[in-house]
């Protein structure tokens, strides 16, 4: 009895054992954390740590490395932050642009996430809620860490939407999580001396609507989610091209019924510097400067169907004027319409613990400060916010989730750069002495406000614990904008019906199906640009009205476009080349996915960028005009060689010359998991 009782217990002690080995315990190596924050650059950087204003990142840097960490051509967040997940090119994992075009059309669409609309039953009863699949290509290095029993915590990292599972792990979503619109964020502004003209889409994803107000009360609407079966119906009608006056009657007579809406009244005393609006049961009082907490949205698209949300109100003005923002509309973590989270329950269990957190992949208000209807307080205000959202979720994970590995991503230290570069570059066309002496200190802010968030994560982790920090790219002052398709129509590489140049595009068309290249001959046309800083050749047996021919001729046209550019291609106030390098499909990538790429990328000198009409296929008169714009600062298509972003960790490096794409290997490697083999990074210890 006495041996059998023994023999019992060895067996559950043992059974116990592989219970724990197949929950990924891993006893043998110390916890790993890799913390990314987008955008970090290792000139800004420097600067602070030699002003003695990062302790925390300096005291892993004297006990371990810092290093500029190469970036992918082009450096892009997605495809850098692809890049790092997948250790291969983009030409192994298909991102390579926030925008991709449909071969046959021409059209561009989001180049990071594919979605098929729901289906429903005599247009009125779902059958299928929306499907969203990932274009990425690739395995994350947290699935294989996972396969073999390493435990997981990713949180908000780029490129992680549509959500995939995680053996042993959990995921929180990050960019492209879109809004209740499936938008990157489209923002809402309604001001009293906003005219009937100016009202409708902003160029980058504003809805803007006038106040009238009588008797002290103005009755406007928050526009929510499109009707999907409406928006169906549209994008039949624009996919047939060539539209006539008939088809865009009809058009404009659905769109009255294409979107979701809820009622908002705003009283408002003229003078008070103060408002109340009355949104979803709910009452705000807000004074002039204000911004409410997060308030809960409800959509009814059908009898079926409603859509949870939540949205952020700032009262912007309320003297002679009233003007009021609101952000995006947010998921509502604990009941998303599609989910954000793996396991699903996740957010819901963040939601419960930490209250109301951003779902927003792109979780800052750029576009609203970019169209000056926020100030630079109010963006501060509203960013500072967006960190500690980001922060908080992560500092919950590593307190009370039971991991080996935790990835976490913060995006606000790119964010800023963009908008505020211009406070620090005094010869940016936007400087603005008296803004840059009350907020030139703006990115310095975040750049210590993360190294506050990495002190908190070393209170907490086990002092053996292996520290990664990582950033996709640095950043560059964007002081001129150039218009790429402008320069192919007058260099006669594309051509236009009549020298007529397309009109000026606006997210809403990319979003709603709206025309392009409507102007563009493409009989004539032998290249164009769409995306930053990508050129496309119209390739016969590729392209649905290719001309040019695969081959000899395909080459021929790279070389000659490659030396205009790098030798006409000038800034005639300064004589600067503008563009530094010319990178060809073939030379730069490999891999499955390389047919997707685009055949030329170019990599632009400091200071030049692509203009905002060229990123959507747009020709507006003109090559070169000075970017007087708060976007002030960027990386996307500037040179990758000059855009490196940075590497630190606690440990020694024992390899030179970092990549991104030698984080994955380096991590499977730390945790004792094999490297796959067409991974392209190596370990880096």
């Amino acid at each position: 009895m006495r041996r059998a009782w023994t023999l019992a217990v060895i067996v559950a002690l043992v059974s116990v054992g592989w219970a724990a080995c197949s929950r990924g315990a891993r006893p043998d190596h110390p916890k790993l954390v890799v913390l990314g924050f987008d955008g970090l650059d290792p000139t800004l950087l420097d600067l602070y740590l030699k002003r003695g204003e990062m302790p925390a990142f300096a005291r892993l840097i004297k006990s371990g490395t810092l290093s500029k960490l190469g970036t992918t051509v082009s450096p892009e967040s997605p495809t850098s932050w692809a890049s790092f997940a997948t250790g291969v090119n983009p030409g192994k994992h298909n991102i390579y642009d926030f925008l991709v075009r449909d071969t046959q059309t021409y059209l561009p669409d989001l180049g990071i996430v594919h979605v098929q609309p729901p289906t429903f039953l005599f247009d009125w009863v779902p059958l299928s809620r929306p499907k969203v699949t990932s274009l990425r290509g690739g395995t994350s290095f947290w699935v294989t860490a996972g396969q073999a029993g390493v435990r997981s915590e990713v949180l908000t990292v780029p490129v992680t939407f549509p959500v995939e599972d995680v053996p042993e792990g959990e995921l929180l979503a990050g960019l492209p999580t879109p809004d209740v619109r499936g938008t990157v964020g489209t923002y809402s502004y309604w001001a009293t001396d906003l005219s009937r003209y100016q009202e409708g889409d902003s160029e980058m994803g504003g809805i803007l609507k006038h106040l009238a107000f009588e008797d002290g009360v103005a009755h406007t609407k928050l526009i929510g989610p499109p009707n999907p079966i409406v928006k169906k119906q549209i994008k039949e009608i624009y996919a047939k091209g060539n539209l006539t006056d008939q088809d865009r009657t009809k058009v404009a007579e659905l769109q009255v019924h294409e979107d979701a809406s809820l009622p908002i009244d705003i009283t408002w005393t003229h003078g008070s510097n103060k408002a109340t609006i009355a949104l979803a049961g709910q009452t705000i009082a807000l004074n002039a400067g204000e911004w409410s907490k997060w308030i809960d949205v409800d959509f009814e698209i059908n009898f079926f169907i409603r859509v949870h949300g939540m949205v952020l109100l700032y009262l912007v003005q309320a003297d002679s004027e009233l003007k009021l923002y609101a952000s995006p509309i947010n998921f509502r973590p604990d009941e998303p319409p599609i989910p954000i989270s793996a396991p699903s329950s996740m957010a819901a269990d963040l939601y419960k613990r930490l209250g109301p957190f951003r779902t927003l992949g792109w979780a800052e208000a750029t576009n609203p400060l970019r169209e000056e209807h926020i100030d630079e307080k109010a963006f501060m205000d509203d960013l500072m916010r967006a960190f500690d959202d980001r922060a908080h979720v992560i500092l919950d994970r590593l307190g009370n989730a039971d991991w080996d590995l935790l990835v976490g991503v913060i995006e606000s230290t790119d964010r800023v750069q963009h908008m505020m570069f211009r406070l620090i570059d005094p010869t940016h066309p936007a400087f603005d002495p008296v803004l840059a002496e009350k907020f030139g200190d703006s990115i310095e802010r975040v750049y210590k406000r993360a190294d506050q968030f990495v002190g908190q994560v070393l209170d907490i982790v086990p002092p053996d614990t292996t520290i990664m920090i990582v950033s996709d790219h640095g950043f560059h002052s964007w002081r001129k904008a150039v218009n790429l398709n402008t320069w192919l129509v007058q260099n006669g590489y594309m051509a236009l019906k009549g020298n007529a140049a397309a009109p000026d595009k606006k997210l809403e068309d990319l979003f709603g199906g709206g025309e392009f290249w409507e102007n563009v001959d493409w009989t004539k046309t032998r290249a164009y640009s769409m995306g930053l800083g990508q050129i496309y050749f119209n390739l016969r047996g590729r392209e649905g009205q290719g001309i040019v021919s695969p081959g000899a001729e395909y080459g021929a046209l790279a070389d000659e476009l490659k030396g205009k550019l790098l030798a006409s291609l000038v800034d005639p106030d300064n004589g600067v080349h503008i563009i530094r390098n010319v990178y060809k499909r073939d030379d730069v990538y490999t891999g499955e996915f390389l047919g997707n790429a685009p055949d030329l990328q170019l990599g632009f000198e400091d200071g030049y960028r692509v203009s905002w009409q060229t990123t959507l296929g747009g020709s507006p008169p003109g090559i070169l005009y000075p970017n007087t714009q708060k976007w002030s600062g960027d990386h996307c298509g500037f040179d990758y060689q000059t855009t490196s972003g940075v590497f630190i960790s606690n440990k020694p490096m024992t390899r030179p010359n970092p990549s991104i794409m030698d984080i994955a290997p380096t991590v499977l490697k730390l945790l004792g998991v094999p490297v796959p083999g067409r991974m392209d990074g190596k370990p880096l210890f």
